[in-house]
Order: C-alpha cells, then structure tokens, then sequence
C-alpha cells in the first residue's frame, strides 16, 4: 500500500475567487465584499482551506454543531464577539479558532486578508 503524498501549492496557485456578501439576514453593518480562495479541498468536501479577503462591515455567525475553523490574519484588523459580549481583536500574525457551536459578531474593522482552515463533519459516526 502506498502512503499518500503531500498536497502542496503556492498561493498563486489558489481556486477560481468565489465572491459574495453576508445574508441581508445576518447583516449588522455595512454590506462587504468577501473573496474566497480555495487552495485545497478534500474529496468529503469536510475539509477546505485557502485565503480569503474582505472589507470592513460586520455580521452575525452562527457556526453548526459539526463546523469549526482556524485562521491566521495577513493583514487588517477583525473582531469578533460572541454572545456574552466578549471581544477578541485579531490583526497580521494573530490567529484563532472559531470553534463549532460559536455564535457571536464577525467585525472586519480594517480590510483583512488571512488565511483559514475549514472543517465540517459531514457524516456523524
């Protein structure tokens, strides 16, 4: 049996730029554009990572049971709270993780762009 080999790319390398803007729904400010690219995604579509820019405005996240991310910020300023009111700012060489079941207020203060890491079970076992 053969081990699987390493899946690597350059940033330059990235997926086609998806863009959209937060549900008119969870909307607290501002309309931002929001630019995803991918740079790998599993076979499961569970596992999904790549960079992703926007600009500033702020909404409300709500992460599933199953749903969780890790990012690390290249440039800009966010700042998210979570229902109880905390708030945690993050700017270039901060990183955090949304865990699953988070639900607070995604604020892009300064215009961001990091990199992530998504991951969301799609079968329960």
């Amino acid at each position: 049996m053969t081990a699987p080999s390493l899946i690597t790319f350059a940033p330059d390398q990235a997926g086609e730029a998806v863009f959209d803007h937060p549900a008119e729904a969870r909307r607290v400010s501002g309309n931002p554009q929001r630019v995803t690219r991918s740079f790998y995604t599993d076979a499961l579509g569970e596992f999904d990572c790549g960079e992703w820019t926007c600009e500033p405005g702020a909404w409300r996240i709500a992460f599933g049971a199953h749903r969780q991310e890790y990012f690390s910020v290249i440039e800009g300023r966010i700042r998210i709270s979570d229902l109880d009111g905390n708030v945690s700012e993050f700017g270039p060489g901060d990183a955090c993780v949304i865990p699953a079941g988070f639900e607070g207020v995604f604020e892009v203060v300064e215009p961001v762009r990091k990199h992530f890491v998504m991951f969301e079970r799609k079968t329960q076992s």
